[in-house]
């Protein structure tokens, strides 16, 4: 008898941008076309691109945001997609950027919005990002991220 496996995916990178919007640290969260959910942003990883150059390239590609102060958040989102039976492990990067912070979308979403950790917790449909944005206001809001976790983007 064999034993079917279930496929592990791990080219898909994901980050959650802050910024102080007038006065206040909010995080970014967009409305995504395909899904009709919110999240943050998330993308694959292209040819021969490390992870953090590909959260860097999907930032822009979908926020016209150019990161320029990139974290770790040492924390891995998962989750099974059981219609294509695969284990999706994505690391999380934090992207701190400037107060208020523009955003442009592109076609892979409708509409954005500047929130709250309780507000983006009420949005998103799924538990594990409920999780991830948990993590990083907690080591990026409440506390000052070390030094260790900042990725050199230079």
């Amino acid at each position: 008898m064999t034993t079917q496996k279930i496929p592990v995916n791990t080219s898909i990178v994901s980050g959650v941008a802050l910024s102080e919007i007038d006065g206040e640290m909010k995080m970014l969260l967009m409305k995504r076309v395909k899904g009709d959910y919110w999240c943050h942003v998330a993308g694959s990883i292209e040819g021969e691109e490390m992870g953090w150059q590909a959260i860097i390239r999907e930032f822009y590609e979908e926020t016209q945001i150019s990161v320029t102060e990139l974290y770790n958040a040492q924390y891995l989102e998962q989750f099974f997609e059981a219609n294509i039976n695969v284990l999706q492990i994505i690391p999380v990067f934090a992207v701190l950027c400037p107060p208020n912070q523009p955003v442009f979308l592109n076609e892979e979403h409708t509409e954005y919005r500047w929130v709250s950790l309780e507000e983006a917790k009420a949005l998103v449909p799924f538990p594990g990002q409920r999780q991830v944005y948990d993590h990083v206001w907690a080591h990026f809001v409440d506390n000052r991220p070390s030094d260790h976790m900042k990725v050199s983007i230079n």
